[in-house]
């Protein structure tokens, strides 16, 4: 994992950067099964980012999410269920559901849901949609899914073969607006490469996936520094985390989920101490 980012730094610093996009992608390894997603988080380097990891107790499973400001951006539960999110155009919202704005719903959804499906089913009972945003979901049963809502109506994109991807357009919707993608369009590439590749593949090949996507650090018109605040990689079927802050290998935090959420008190790590 050392390496991941040493070529990509260079080869993508002139090429423009967007504060506040993101991309995420869930591929399944057809050779051995093996599930891992992957997620670039580009925001404003001003926030400090932190992985919070909450023990298991009767009433909720234990899990990890990284953000912000007492908000999951993304994160992983014991059960192997995963979920991060990508700002999109925004959307109207039917009147029978509401934008949570206020509370940490992948923190809730994490801690009372082993699958996709539960997944879904928990934003329907509970009334949510998001106006400006999309959310993936995946699980270690090799199922995922991206929900959107567009024009007022719920949109969920299933896994088509072995890998879903997601940036910042309606995967439903392109006319709405930030498409084309070349974030996704190299994602893409990279993939289907893996697919016709004999090679054997681990989180560091799938993981390099990702590097045409990163945001080298940039200003905004208002002097405000962002790209790429972090990277996080997961291997769901061997539950391993690994995270880079800023595209800094040595600011890695590698962690095993399973002894991670066999520990009895909640543990909070900032990115880059």
């Amino acid at each position: 994992m050392k390496i991941i980012f040493t070529s990509v730094i260079f080869i993508f610093a002139l090429i423009y950067s967007q504060v506040e996009a993101c991309s995420i992608f869930y591929y399944i390894d057809k050779a051995t099964g093996k599930i891992y997603v992957v997620n670039n988080e580009d925001y404003y380097y001003n926030v400090k980012a932190y992985i919070q990891i909450n023990p298991k107790t009767d009433k909720s499973y234990a899990r990890l999410w990284y953000g912000w400001n007492d908000f999951a951006q993304g994160g992983i539960n014991q059960h192997g269920l995963f979920f991060d999110g990508a700002t999109t155009p925004r959307q109207k919202i039917d009147q029978a559901y509401h934008d949570p704005k206020g509370r940490n719903v992948g923190d809730e959804i994490l801690a009372v849901c082993k699958t996709v499906d539960e997944a879904i089913a928990y934003l329907e009972k509970e009334k949510i949609a998001i106006a400006e945003g999309h959310i993936m979901f995946g699980d270690s049963t090799g199922n995922a899914v991206v929900i959107e809502w567009v024009q007022g109506e719920k949109k969920i994109v299933h896994i088509t073969d072995n890998m879903l991807i997601a940036t910042n357009y309606l995967l439903t919707d392109t006319t709405a607006g930030n498409y084309p993608c070349y974030r996704y369009n190299s994602i893409e590439e990279r993939l289907t490469k893996l697919n016709e590749s004999t090679d054997s593949l681990n989180m560091k090949v799938v993981g390099n996936a990702i590097g045409g996507a990163v945001q080298v650090p940039n200003k905004d018109a208002e002097g405000k520094e962002g790209g790429t605040l972090y990277t996080s990689f997961i291997n769901i079927s061997d539950m391993e985390l690994i995270i880079i802050y800023k595209l800094d290998n040595s600011k890695m935090i590698k962690l095993k989920l399973n002894e991670e959420f066999e520990k009895r008190k909640p543990q909070k790590i900032y990115l880059g101490n």
